[in-house]
């Protein structure tokens, strides 16, 4: 059959039109159409491996089933587990680049639901929520053989503010943290995103019961920076916590969110080293363009802008966006 040079011209047009739209809409990551395809089940479920089995897991405190990506190592010995935590917007569905390098050095992996997106109040690093991932860990460890002495949680964004959310008040040991671009105060992220009109601020209010205005009392409960530090129990774990630089300008989380709840960290386990925190005259250096000459060295050719570590926690804000380095962040977690 030959076209008519009308529907020609009109096919030509679509070809060219659909590409530049999905271009533009996916370098904007702070909107929901973005959203939508990086979270939504029918489309991620398409993306995972056969390797990976669909599981599901009963929540220890009402009994409601919460499913669960799993990879078991195929080697029979102790291997180390990797606990990956979905975004903000995501479930465990949602597609994950964690998976298939777990799944190449052959180490467990679980990438568990905890009530889903951050819309409702069981959400959100609520007390069912933080359940859940602890749950999805005990499942991982009863049902392969995991070594104890090398549990991990990563996350970025959403992830990343659940995983510091489990560093907080995970009842189990965990050997390290990595958390990347998270978010830490809500009542921060709330009224840094209701100018712009950004779902964010929605969310929150739907995830903390608030109504049509923000009841910050309620807010600090879901807020890892508001929290009592767990020392004692977390002085033989490692957090490391990265921020990109963009952020905040061109993601959705401004790193200040990250460098608050590092100082937090410092003031909570007292230390009197005023060099081990980002001072303020640090922070406006790091807001500020062009960006401060200090020498931190690189993580995958990317320009460290700042490091501070104290212990066992270190912050790091690097020459990027709202993102995580996938690569490194795994080999970081499973370097002994």
């Amino acid at each position: 059959m030959v076209l008519k040079k009308k529907n020609r011209n009109f096919i030509a047009y679509l070809l060219i039109f659909i590409p530049i739209t999905l271009f533009v809409l996916f370098q904007n990551q702070n909107n929901y159409i973005f959203d939508f395809f990086v979270n939504n089940s029918y489309f991620n479920a398409t993306r995972w491996s056969n390797n990976f089995e669909i599981v599901s897991i009963k929540s220890s405190l009402d009994n409601q089933i919460q499913k669960a990506y799993f990879f078991k190592a195929k080697s029979n010995k102790l291997k180390p587990l990797i606990v990956s935590l979905h975004t903000w917007d995501g479930d465990y569905a949602q597609y994950d680049a964690l998976a298939k390098i777990c799944k190449k050095l052959d180490v467990h992996y679980i990438h568990p639901n905890f009530r889903g997106p951050n819309l409702s109040k069981d959400a959100c690093c609520s007390k069912l929520a933080i359940s859940d991932i602890d749950d999805a860990i005990t499942f991982a460890i009863k049902n392969t053989k995991v070594d104890t002495t090398k549990i991990n949680v990563v996350g970025v964004s959403g992830g990343g503010y659940a995983t510091l959310c489990a560093f907080m008040k995970s009842k189990h040991n965990i050997n390290k943290f990595s958390a990347w671009n998270s978010i830490t105060n809500l009542i921060d992220w709330y009224y840094e995103t209701k100018p712009i009109n950004s779902n964010y601020s929605q969310d929150i209010l739907d995830c903390t019961g608030s109504g049509n205005e923000l009841n910050e009392n309620k807010a600090k409960l879901k807020s890892p920076v508001f929290w009592d530090t767990p020392i004692e129990k977390r002085s033989n774990s490692s957090l490391y916590i990265y921020a990109g630089i963009l952020d905040g300008k061109k993601g959705p989380v401004p790193f200040a969110q990250s460098i608050n709840f590092y100082n937090k960290l410092m003031s909570d386990m007292s230390v009197n080293d005023s060099s081990k925190y980002v001072s303020d005259f640090e922070f406006k250096k790091l807001k500020a363009i062009p960006y401060p000459n200090w020498n931190y060295g690189s993580i995958e050719n990317r320009k460290i802008h700042l490091k501070k570590e104290y212990k066992n926690i270190r912050i790091i804000i690097f020459d990027g966006n709202h993102e995580m380095l996938p690569e490194f962040a795994i080999n970081e977690l499973l370097q002994d």
